[in-house]
């Protein structure tokens, strides 16, 4: 292995450095992933209209639950494929390769049926009306027809990264949004599907990809490929999968609970437009929180090795500098949505009311933006150095510690205002635990490297 190419250079290349090699791949795979969801509601925002946008963000519980059970699946086998790696153990990695697809093959199958059978009754649940009620339902069904093709996707690209193909696996998720892009006015504008030429949209592009995916696992000459006797479930290969991925799986269902209440409140006391107000807002929140995301995923193998390395002033710089460049990109977010509210709700939408609800929401959400940055990045220093129970902790404070009793409480005494600003409340208040936490962490470190 080359010197450049070695995980030594982690504890000796300037961090800087690092972190701009590591986290550039990773910003852009997760900006793409951002700027896919995104695609759906611009083109749905002007092609189907603001009814459309509010029965699409009926949809994103709902889409949040089977991000958790795909996580649950993708995140631990990741982990588990590095691990065997790392072992030599070449067998056991296929065999969690095989694991995967069979696992994704029935989540994702099961979830469909279930929620196929009941997608009225549960779109209803969360917060839909007669007027938006066939919105959701015309774009959900058929995302639940193709949820084998997402699981599958997502879980074998997962399997990509951690058995050295990070680029293979950016570029799949780059193909899926480029397609996306071009076949949403495509079916929208030119067929006139509709809410379902978007639903479609995304499930051919994920289909594309997937069929890369596939062709790659299905070369023998691959250390990882398909091949008989791979496909049967081993209990501890799915147990340890499923243990590992219990975290994300855990913050993925509580985010779940949170768009329920977000829902419900903004539907009770705003109505149809308030709810896909927060569909636009939702999505502008996304984008700059997947680049932060993609900062953290370059800082955790810097961090992480040089926590091992007992080397902790480098943790300590890694975490310093991506909490900058954190803070700076939610910063970037606070000025142009406060500065340009109107011009950036104007790529989801047209219409006036909608225009109004979404930058009244924008406004609010975006108060304390720029702390965001180092509330994230400061979660996921923990989870780098193997604390993982202390950053599910940050991460659970913020939302189940403080803002659901928020989205509970605030909207009976403000109404929609209080929907709105319990999100920028919890953010304070779980900026200010972090604080506490990470600040007695640094001084372990440097107590530990005197």
């Amino acid at each position: 292995m080359s010197d450049k190419n070695s995980p030594l250079i982690l504890g000796t290349e300037p961090i800087g450095k690092l972190l701009t090699q590591y986290a550039i791949p990773a910003i852009i795979a997760m900006t793409a992933s951002s700027l896919y969801n995104m695609a759906d509601s611009i083109f749905i925002g002007h092609g189907v209209g603001p009814l459309g946008i509010a029965g699409l963000a009926l949809t994103f519980p709902l889409m949040n639950l089977a991000a958790a059970f795909g996580s649950l699946v993708g995140v631990g086998a990741s982990t588990l494929v590095s691990v065997k790696l790392g072992q030599k153990d070449y067998d056991g990695a296929n065999n969690v390769l095989g694991n995967v697809f069979m696992l994704n093959l029935i989540m994702g199958i099961a979830f469909s049926v279930v929620f196929l059978a009941f997608l009225d009754p549960v779109l209803y649940f969360f917060g839909a009306s007669d007027q938006t009620i066939s919105y959701a339902r015309d774009y959900m069904r058929i995302i639940l027809y193709g949820n084998v093709i997402t699981h599958m996707y997502l879980g074998l690209n997962s399997v990509l990264r951690s058995s050295g193909y990070p680029k293979m696996a950016m570029f799949a998720t780059l193909l899926s949004v480029v397609v996306n892009c071009l076949l949403n006015p495509l079916f929208i504008f030119v067929l006139d599907w509709g809410i379902k030429g978007a639903a479609w949209a995304t499930v051919f592009s994920q289909l594309l990809s997937l069929i890369g995916q596939l062709i790659h696992f299905a070369r023998p000459s691959q250390l990882l490929h398909f091949h008989k006797g791979i496909y049967k479930l081993h209990k501890e290969l799915v147990e340890g999968i499923i243990s590992i991925g219990m975290s994300p799986f855990l913050m993925n269902l509580c985010s779940c609970l949170i768009v329920l209440l977000i829902n419900w409140g903004l539907k009770e006391h705003g109505g149809d437009m308030a709810i896909g107000a927060y569909g636009i807002v939702n999505r502008i929140v996304s984008l700059f929180a997947m680049i932060i995301m993609g900062f953290n995923q370059g800082m955790q193998p810097i961090a992480g090795y040089n926590y091992g390395a007992r080397q902790y002033h480098r943790v300590i710089d890694v975490t310093k500098l991506t909490t900058l460049w954190g803070v700076g990109v939610a910063t970037t977010g606070f000025l142009i949505c406060h500065l340009f509210p109107e011009f950036i709700v104007g790529f989801f939408t047209t219409d006036e009311e909608l225009t109004s609800a979404a930058v009244y929401g924008l406004h609010i959400v975006f108060a304390v933006f720029p702390i965001v940055g180092f509330q994230m990045v400061s979660t996921n220093f923990f989870l780098s150095v193997g604390l993982s129970r202390t950053a599910i902790f940050l991460s659970l404070t913020r939302q189940m510690l403080f803002l659901v009793p928020c989205l509970i409480v605030l909207p009976r005494i403000w109404g929609t205002f209080g929907v709105w600003v319990s999100i920028p409340i919890a953010d304070l208040t779980a900026t200010i635990v972090t604080a506490i936490v990470l600040i007695r962490q640094f001084r372990k470190f440097r107590q530990q490297q005197a």
